[in-house]
């Protein structure tokens, strides 16, 4: 599946690129994401954006760093990122030393492993005592009214993982307080969403980059808007069995 992962998103750039200058999401998400992790006004310290991507979350989370280190798996997306320093790595494997980091941040990213335990432990490992981790994943998109977008179409866009399990995963390491975002968008912008080769894969993970978006763009034709994307948050403290 990993290789999956990273294919999905070497494949994945211009369309990721196309979104977030359409929507901000991922910038609008890192940015409040930051501010629950730098609530005590002390900023981020020396931070680690794990899943970084083409780097939306990296110039937002850099204003509050003493020194950034922005992680992918995809080269692809990488390669997009402006930062300086910049690793290709999994997040299930880190290659830092203990207590490098005071901060972790998987903004829209630790949703994407099936092993989010895994991740959430090295999280522990590279983090200081006194550091802290953050976390965004989707809870899915809805009407005003509260009904889920993909019920009346019989196919549901899921997260290798879901929001629970990664809740579930970061409490096994760390003492967390989590809480809910909404955002109110629209049908195209939930189209544009499942454009994005690696996000199209939450619909129909079995085909192909080009056919997986046709087959999605197929399926939301006729969604009508306004909607709603709900994302739950989770901010936590290592716990000393963790370290």
């Amino acid at each position: 599946m990993k290789n999956a992962i990273r294919t999905n998103f070497d494949e994945s750039e211009q369309a990721y690129e196309r979104y977030e200058n359409a929507t901000g999401r991922f910038a609008a998400l890192a940015d409040r994401l930051a501010g629950q992790l730098a609530s005590d006004g002390d900023g981020l310290g020396r931070t680690l954006d794990a899943g970084a991507g083409n780097g939306h979350s990296t110039r937002v989370f850099a204003e509050e760093s003493k020194r950034l280190v922005a992680l992918d798996i995809s080269r692809g997306m990488l390669r997009a990122n402006p930062t300086a320093d910049r690793v290709q790595a999994d997040f299930d494997a880190l290659p830092f030393r203990a207590e490098r980091f005071d901060t972790v941040a998987f903004t829209a990213s630790l949703f994407l492993t099936p092993s989010p335990e895994t991740a959430a432990g090295e999280a522990a490992r590279v983090l200081r005592a006194d550091g802290t981790v953050g976390a965004v994943a989707p809870l899915g998109w809805t009407t005003p009214a509260g009904d889920d977008v993909f019920g009346p179409l019989e196919r549901d866009s899921r997260s290798p993982t879901g929001a629970e399990a990664v809740v579930d995963a970061l409490r096994r390491h760390f003492s967390v307080e989590t809480g809910t975002w909404t955002f109110e968008t629209t049908a195209e912008a939930l189209r544009q969403f499942h454009a994005i080769p690696a996000m199209a894969a939450r619909l129909y993970p079995r085909l192909d980059a080009d056919a997986r978006v046709e087959r999605a763009q197929e399926l939301l034709e006729a969604v009508e808007g306004p909607l709603e994307q709900r994302w739950q948050w989770i901010v936590g403290e290592p716990k000393p069995a963790s370290r």
